[in-house]
C-alpha cells in the first residue's frame, strides 16, 4: 500500500502542508472490500475452508490478521446477545470467541440443555448473521472463574474417575461432549466448509502450566486429546492454548497481558494469542482491577508488529455470574473484567473506542502483514525498534490478486522505554514517540496510530441514585432517605430459616461427610448437627479455671458457621483454613450444629475434583474436665440446602412459607427470607438492585437466580494514582479501596415487568432490606480531549479504503473530536468546552492561558440536540488561532438525556 501525504508526520503542530492528500488504496480496496462481501451474504457465508500456515489463518485461500471478541453467552442473556456482537463488530472485530459450558449444558449425566442462556446455536447463528467469524473453545474444561471450571459435578462421582489426565473414564466422557457439541455444531451447518462462521475450535485449556502434576499420564492425555479432537472431523483447525508440547496438527496459543514475544512450538504453526487479559477477575472482599486502555493498545499493537496474527480480548464483554455460577475460591457475582463493554452491555469509554481506533489501523496494515512471511526489524534507539512488513513475490500456495502482490508496506515504531518520550529516524523521517507506545504507519510513512495517544471519549457511568419509582404501592409504603435515595418500599414480607434439621431427607451416619460428596452442588449450603452431653463437672471446670470448650478443625472452605443450641456464635471465612471456635454450653444436652457453605467450586488447579469442600481433617471439642471430645465418630445429621430453597420461596407460587409481615424490631436477623415488589422505569436503561444495606446472601427477580451477593469490604490501602507506563498486572491499578467489592447486581431488561416485579432476598447475616434500591446505569456524562498534535480520523482512512476512494481531501486529514450518546439518547448540555490549553480532566476540566472565547458556543451548535457529532481540532473551525506556535488542545464534556416518545427525559 502507498500513501502520499507530502510530509504529513506527527511533527509538533501537527500541521499537513499542501491541499490534497493522496491515497494510493487499490490494495486495500480489493482486499478488505472482498472480506465485507464475503460476510455481506444474506445469510451467513458461502462455503469456504480455513487452513493455516507459519503466518496465519488462511481463510478461503487468504491469510488473515484477526481481532477476536471474547462473550460468553451464559454470562448475558439471548436478548442482550444481538446487541453486544453488534458492538463488537461496530468495535472492528472480525471474530467472537467463547467457551463452552459443559455443567451448563449436561447439569445431569445423560440430560442435555441447549436452551435459554445455554442456547449456543442461536448464539452462533447470531454471530454468522453479523458476518463475523466464531472460534469455539470447547475445552470441556473452561476455567473461566466458573463454577467447577465448567465440569459437571457428577463427573466426579464416577467410579475411578480423574480429571485431565490419561483415565479411561474420563476420556470416555469428555470425548462423549466433545463430540456431542461438534456434531451439533455439524448438524446445524455451522462450520466453515458450510457456510458457517466456525474456523476455530479448541481442545483442553490451559493444561501445560499443570501437565506436570499428572507425569507421564499428563502427556499421554495430552496427545489423547489431540487425537481425540481431530478424528472428529471439523474440517477446521484446532488450538491448544499454553500448551507448550501440543501435537504437530494442534496450534499452541498464548494467554497473558503480553504475548509480542511468543513463538509456537513449530515453524509451520502461526503465533496466536488466544487470551489478552484486558482486565482481571476480582474476589469477594478484594479491590477492583483495572487495565489502562493505552497499555492494552500498546500490548496488541506490539503482538501484530512482532509476528502476530489472531488476538482474542478476555473478555470483550465479561458479563454476570447469575444463579451459582460464578467460581471459586470466592469469586464475586460480576464479571465485568474492566472490558470494553461493561457488565451492563454499556461501552467502556475509552477503552472501545481507543481499540477501536487501533483495529481500524491495523486493518490499514492488514495487506502488507500478510504479504510478508516475516518482520525486517530495525533497532532505532536503546529502548527503540522498528519492524517493517514488506514484499513484492508471489507465494506459492496463496490465491493473491494482481493488487495484491503489489509493493506493500507498513512499520511499526515502538518505544519500550517506561518513562521517557523519544526522537527517532525511520527512513529519513523523525518521530516523537511517547513512552511504552507504538506508532502504526500503513505506508511505511505516516503515523496514523499511537497505542498512547487516546483521542476516543470518556463517558462517565452513573448510577441513578434519586430515582423515582413508579411503584403502585402507596406513597406511605415507599421509602426515601435524607440523601433522596428511593428505596423500594417499606411493605416487606418476612420467614425465618430453620437453624437445624428440617425435613425428613435428613440423614444420619457416623462422621463427618464430605460436603459435595452430599450436596452434589444443588445448593450452597450443608446442615450438620450433633448433640453434646455437658456434665455439672464441666460447668464447674470452666468456672474455676476461666476456660471455654473450643471447637478446633483442620481445614474448612469457604464458609462455616457454628450453631449451639439454634443461636449463631461464630462465623470462619476461606479457603482451606484452620478454624478455632469458642463455644458456651448449657449443663445437659446440647445440639451443636454446624452449617457449611461454599461460595463457588475450586475452578482452577490439578485435581479439582479431589478438593471438595466443607470440612477436612480432624473435628474435635477441646478443653472437657476428662480431654476433647473427638466429633470425628459420633453420629451426625444431615440436611442439604434450605427450606426456602425446598420449597421455592422465590417462585410467586410458592407455599407453606409462612410469610409475615416485617416490623422494623424483625431486623437485623440472620438466615431470613424477605419479599416484595417493586417497578422499574421504561426505557433501555439497564437495571440493577443496590444491595449495600445487605449482609450475605442470594436474590432472585421474578424467579430469576441474580446471583449471590456480600458486602464484604476490600482492604484500604493498595490503590494508587494509576501509570500505564510498564508491565502490567492485576495488583497495578486497584480501585475501590475500603468499600464493599461488589453492592450493584445486574438484573436483565428481559427478566423485567413494567411494575410489580417479584423480589425475593435471602439474607444470613443480618442486613435491612429497607435500604435495598434499585439503580439506573447509564452514560450521561460524555468527554473528549483531542489535540491538534492527534491523528485523522481513523474510520475515516479506513472507511476511504473500502469504498475504494483514490484521494482524501487534507480536510479529512485533520485531528477530530467526536462525541456520541448511546442510542435512545441526544447530546442536551455542554458544560464545558475550551480550545486552547486546558487543564485537569473527565469532571474536572478548566481553562488554560490560551482559550478561544467562541469554544461552547462551535461545540453547542455542532453537538446539542443529536446523538452523536464532531468537530475539527482546528483554529480555523474556532475564529482564529487563540495563541500562535503552541499546539491546541479541545477538551469537552456533555451531558446526554434520554429521548422519550420524541421528548426529553430530564
Amino acid at each position: 500500500m502507498k500513501i502520499s501525504l507530502q510530509n504529513y508526520s506527527n511533527s509538533k503542530a501537527g500541521t499537513i502542508r499542501g491541499r490534497t492528500v493522496v491515497f494510493t488504496w487499490f490494495c486495500v480496496c480489493v482486499f478488505v472490500a472482498s472480506i465485507i462481501v464475503a460476510g455481506a451474504e444474506a445469510a451467513w457465508f458461502k462455503p469456504f475452508n480455513v487452513t493455516y500456515d507459519h503466518r496465519a489463518l488462511i481463510i478461503d485461500g487468504h491469510r488473515r490478521m484477526l481481532i477476536s471478541a471474547g462473550i460468553h453467552y451464559p454470562r448475558a442473556t439471548p436478548e442482550m446477545w444481538p446487541d453486544l456482537i453488534a458492538k463488537a463488530k461496530e468495535g472492528g472485530v472480525d471474530v467472537i470467541e467463547t467457551y463452552v459450558f459443559w455443567n451448563g449444558h449436561q447439569p445431569v449425566k445423560g440430560q442435555y440443555n441447549f436452551e435459554g442462556r445455554y442456547d449456543l446455536v442461536k448464539f452462533a447463528k447470531l454471530v454468522a448473521s453479523n458476518g463475523l467469524y466464531f472460534f469455539l473453545r470447547i475445552g470441556p474444561y473452561a476455567c473461566a472463574e466458573w463454577n467447577f471450571g465448567g465440569f459437571p459435578v457428577w463427573l466426579r462421582d464416577i467410579p475411578g474417575i480423574e480429571f485431565r489426565t490419561n483415565n479411561a473414564p474420563f476420556k470416555e466422557e469428555m470425548k462423549r461432549f466433545v463430540s456431542k457439541v461438534v456434531n451439533l455444531m455439524r448438524e446445524e451447518m455451522l462450520f466453515s466448509w458450510q457456510g458457517g462462521p466456525i474456523i476455530l475450535l479448541q481442545i483442553e485449556n490451559e493444561y501445560g502450566n499443570l501437565e506436570s502434576s499428572y507425569g507421564n499420564e499428563g502427556k499421554e492425555y495430552v496427545k489423547w486429546a489431540a487425537s481425540m479432537a481431530l478424528s472428529l472431523g471439523a474440517g477446521v483447525p484446532w488450538v491448544m492454548c499454553k500448551q507448550p508440547d501440543a501435537p504437530y496438527d494442534i496450534i499452541d496459543t498464548c494467554n497473558a497481558y503480553y504475548c509480542d514475544g511468543f513463538k509456537p512450538n513449530s515453524r509451520n504453526k502461526p503465533i496466536f494469542w488466544t487470551e489478552n487479559w484486558d482486565g482481571w477477575y476480582t474476589q469477594w472482599g478484594e479491590r477492583l482491577p483495572h487495565r489502562p486502555v493505552e497499555d492494552l493498545a500498546f500490548a496488541v499493537a506490539r503482538f501484530f508488529q512482532r509476528g502476530g496474527s489472531l488476538q482474542n480480548y478476555y473478555m470483550y464483554f465479561g458479563g454476570t455470574n447469575f444463579g451459582r455460577t460464578a467460581g471459586g475460591p470466592l469469586q464475586i457475582t460480576s464479571y465485568d473484567y474492566d472490558a470494553p463493554i461493561d457488565e451492563y452491555g454499556l461501552l467502556n469509554e475509552p477503552k472501545w473506542g481507543h481499540l477501536k481506533d487501533l483495529h481500524a489501523a491495523l486493518k490499514l496494515c492488514e495487506p502488507a502483514l500478510v504479504a510478508a512471511d516475516s518482520p525486517t526489524y530495525i533497532k532505532l534507539g536503546s529502548k527503540q525498534e522498528a519492524h517493517v512488513y514488506q514484499e513484492n513475490v508471489h507465494r506459492e500456495g496463496l490465491n493473491l490478486s494482481i493488487s495484491q502482490i503489489s509493493n506493500k508496506c507498513s512499520a511499526f515504531l515502538a518505544n519500550i522505554d517506561e518513562r521517557k518520550a523519544a526522537t527517532v529516524t525511520f527512513r529519513g523521517q523523525t518521530y516523537t514517540l511517547p513512552p511504552w507506545s507504538v506508532s502504526i504507519l500503513p505506508d511505511c510513512r505516516s503515523a496514523i496510530f499511537n497505542t498512547a495517544k487516546v483521542g476516543a471519549q470518556t463517558s462517565v457511568k452513573l448510577v441513578g441514585s434519586n430515582l423515582p419509582l413508579t411503584s403502585n404501592l402507596l406513597l406511605s409504603q415507599q421509602s426515601i432517605d435524607h440523601n433522596g435515595i428511593s428505596h423500594i418500599s417499606k411493605s416487606w414480607m418476612t420467614t425465618k430459616e430453620p437453624i437445624n434439621i428440617w425435613i425428613n431427607s435428613s440423614f444420619t451416619a457416623e462422621g463427618i461427610w464430605e460436603h459435595l460428596n452430599v450436596t452434589k452442588d444443588q445448593s450452597d449450603y450443608l446442615w450438620y448437627s450433633t448433640r453434646i452431653y455437658v456434665s455439672d463437672g464441666d460447668i464447674l471446670f470452666w468456672k474455676e479455671n476461666a476456660a471455654h470448650p473450643k471447637l478446633a478443625i483442620d481445614s474448612v472452605r469457604d464458609i462455616l458457621r457454628v450453631f449451639v443450641n439454634g443461636q449463631l456464635i461464630g462465623n470462619v471465612v476461606g479457603h482451606w483454613v484452620k478454624a478455632v471456635q469458642t463455644l458456651q454450653f448449657q449443663p445437659g444436652y446440647n445440639d451443636l450444629t454446624l452449617l457449611t457453605q461454599t461460595v463457588g467450586l475450586q475452578n482452577y488447579g490439578a485435581f479439582i475434583e479431589k478438593d471438595g469442600a466443607g470440612i477436612r481433617g480432624t473435628i474435635k471439642i477441646t478443653g472437657f474436665e476428662n480431654g476433647h471430645i473427638d466429633l470425628s465418630k459420633p453420629l451426625w445429621t444431615y440436611q442439604v440446602g434450605l427450606q426456602g430453597e425446598f420449597l421455592k420461596f422465590y417462585n410467586e407460587e410458592s407455599e407453606n412459607a409462612g410469610w409475615v409481615e416485617l416490623t422494623p424490631d424483625a431486623i437485623p436477623s440472620t438466615f431470613t427470607w424477605y419479599k416484595t415488589y417493586f417497578d422499574v422505569p421504561g426505557g433501555n436503561d439497564p437495571v440493577a438492585l443496590d444491595l449495600e444495606s445487605m449482609g450475605k446472601g442470594q436474590a432472585w427477580v421474578n424467579g430469576h437466580h441474580i446471583g449471590r451477593y456480600w458486602t464484604r469490604v476490600s482492604p484500604k490501602t493498595g490503590c494508587q494514582v494509576c501509570d500505564y507506563r510498564g508491565a502490567y498486572d492485576s495488583d497495578k491499578c486497584t480501585t475501590n479501596c475500603g468499600k464493599p467489592t461488589q453492592t450493584l447486581y445486574h438484573v436483565p431488561r428481559s427478566w423485567l415487568k413494567a411494575s410489580n416485579n417479584f423480589l425475593v432476598i435471602l439474607e444470613e447475616t443480618g442486613g435491612n432490606p429497607l435500604g435495598i434500591s434499585v439503580k439506573l446505569h447509564s452514560a450521561s456524562i460524555v468527554c473528549a480531549q483531542v489535540s491538534q498534535s492527534y491523528y485523522p480520523p481513523m474510520q475515516k482512512l479506513l472507511n476511504a479504503s473500502l469504498l475504494g476512494q483514490q484521494e482524501v481531501s487534507s480536510n479529512d486529514m485533520i485531528p477530530e473530536m467526536n462525541l456520541r450518546c448511546r442510542d435512545g439518547n441526544i447530546i442536551s448540555s455542554i458544560t464545558f468546552a475550551s480550545f486552547g490549553t486546558p487543564g485537569g480532566s473527565c469532571q474536572s476540566f478548566s481553562r488554560g492561558n490560551c482559550h478561544a472565547p467562541s469554544s461552547k458556543s462551535i461545540v453547542s451548535k455542532a453537538c446539542l440536540g443529536k446523538r452523536s457529532c464532531s468537530i475539527k481540532i482546528s483554529s480555523d473551525v474556532f475564529g482564529g488561532d487563540p495563541c500562535q506556535d503552541v499546539v491546541k488542545t479541545l477538551s469537552v464534556e456533555a451531558r446526554c438525556i434520554t429521548i422519550t416518545n420524541g421528548s426529553f427525559q430530564l
